[in-house]
This record gives C-alpha cells, structure tokens and sequence, in this order.
C-alpha cells in the first residue's frame, strides 16, 4: 500500500508517518518503480503499535526501547516491564501534580465574588501575585533513557 492508504488505514497523519520513518521507528519501506513508497502489513501492526505506545503517553524514547524488545522475540522483557513500571510512577506523579494544580485554580477562582470591574478582580490580582513555585516532574528517566 502506498503511505496515504496506510495513513487511512492506521487513521495516521502522512506527515507522522514519515516522521516515525525520519526517528527509526518505523522502518523505511521498499520503494516502486515510480518511486512510491510501498507499505506491508507489518507496517501497519508497527505503526499500531507506536500509535498505541504514544497514546499512553511514551516517548519516542520509551516507544523505541519498547520495539527493541518486541523485536528480539526469544529475548526477555525485563527492559519492557522496568519501563512500564517507571512509566507507571511517572503517572502517578502527573496525577498528583494536576490534583495541586486544581486545587490551586479552585483557591484562585474563589478569591473574585463576581460582578466587580476588572481594576478589582480576584482572579486578576491573584495572578499578579508571584507563584510559589510548583513542584513538576520531568518525564521519568531511568533505564529507559530520554
């Protein structure tokens, strides 16, 4: 199949595509005649799989490792679990951030009563204030690389 039937077929931008090729991810496809790209169905089940992958959140670098195992199917999957596992913690960390920042918006939003012209808003003023400084994790770094 030519990309633009396996962009439709895996409901995937042309450009991210090419881009998953540009990474390595995707490996380049044998080329036609007329030097139209020639995906398989192996394509197909690896873009799916990166799809899926990116759709949980993983980096580039986590997909890559990720296809580094499924690739040598007689190897173990330690390195998968280990990142699924850090991957994991990271979420959580993320939950926990968002659950601040919502509970910093809420205290935000009450400090404006409403109906005052914005010389007076609450939520004006409180933004003028410096912020504390949040705590926010980067994407966990581990075995797993970045």
């Amino acid at each position: 199949m030519k990309i633009g039937e396996l962009a439709r077929a895996a409901q995937t931008p042309v450009e991210t595509i090419r881009y998953y090729e540009r990474e390595g991810l995707l490996p380049a496809p044998p080329r036609s005649e007329g030097n139209y790209r020639l995906y398989g169905d192996a394509h197909r089940q690896r873009l799916a799989f990166i799809r899926h992958c990116r759709g949980l959140d993983m980096t580039l670098d986590e997909v890559r490792l990720l296809l580094q195992v499924r690739d040598d199917p007689q190897g173990g999957c330690e390195a998968a679990d280990a990142l699924l596992d850090a991957h994991i913690a990271h979420v959580s960390a993320r939950i926990r951030e968002l659950r601040d920042l919502q509970k910093e918006l809420g205290a935000l939003r009450q400090q404006c009563t409403g109906g005052q012209d914005a010389a007076h808003c609450g939520v004006l003023q409180g933004l003028a204030q410096t912020p504390r400084p949040r705590k926010r994790s980067a994407h966990v770094h581990g075995p797993h690389g970045h």
